[in-house]
């Protein structure tokens, strides 16, 4: 197909520079990642991003049919900040934002556009806003072996998703997610469980 030669075509034309720009973010190369545009990283000095082998990102609108809306963003935003991402998984323009730690197992797949965020960013009282703007609560997420999360999805702080369970596209995750559960919604609540 066309596009798929153009793809490969731009990535391969692209590879050293995006190669060189990781290695600018202080963000090891794995093997046999392929990247379909470069992502945007935002990586705390003092800060973790670890990607495993197998990882295929797509940044340009182009590389899928449902429109990357902008680049994947790998982003930790505190000293001590950790985002770890397990082998042969996939991502379409997926972001995370890690203040503390978010933990992607193996043979994950995030659908187009979704988020996986581990902090409030913000306070939710006012007066603590005014003391410092940043000091949003956080908790650790972790996204186990052979999760699917549909396209639009938001996982929030301190959610665990369990080995071998299915987000469906467009939900809010805020509590644990079983093992081999199908889950929808917002908030997202389990709907089927899979054999």
């Amino acid at each position: 197909m066309p596009w798929r030669i153009t793809n490969e075509v731009r990535r391969r034309l692209a590879y050293p520079y995006i190669r060189c720009a990781f290695a600018y973010h202080g963000v090891a190369w794995g093997r046999g990642w392929r990247v379909l545009g470069m992502p945007i990283i935002q990586r705390h000095r003092s800060s973790t991003i670890v990607l495993g082998d197998g990882i295929y990102l797509r940044s340009w609108p182009r590389s899928n049919p449902l429109v990357p809306h902008h680049p994947v963003v790998l982003a930790t935003r505190m000293a001590g900040a950790r985002i770890e991402v397990g082998e042969n998984c996939g991502f379409s323009g997926t972001t995370f934002v890690a203040a503390e730690q978010i933990t992607v197992g193996n043979r994950v797949q995030i659908g187009s556009n979704a988020s996986v965020v581990d902090t409030d960013f913000h306070p939710l009282r006012p007066e603590v806003r005014r003391e410092n703007f940043n000091a949003g609560a956080r908790a650790p997420i972790v996204i186990e072996d052979d999760v699917f999360v549909g396209m639009d999805s938001l996982i929030l702080k301190g959610v665990t998703v369990g080995e071998g369970s299915v987000v469906g596209a467009g939900s809010v995750v805020s509590r644990d997610v079983p093992p081999g559960a199908v889950v929808a919604g917002n908030p997202a609540t389990v709907v089927t469980e899979l054999d």
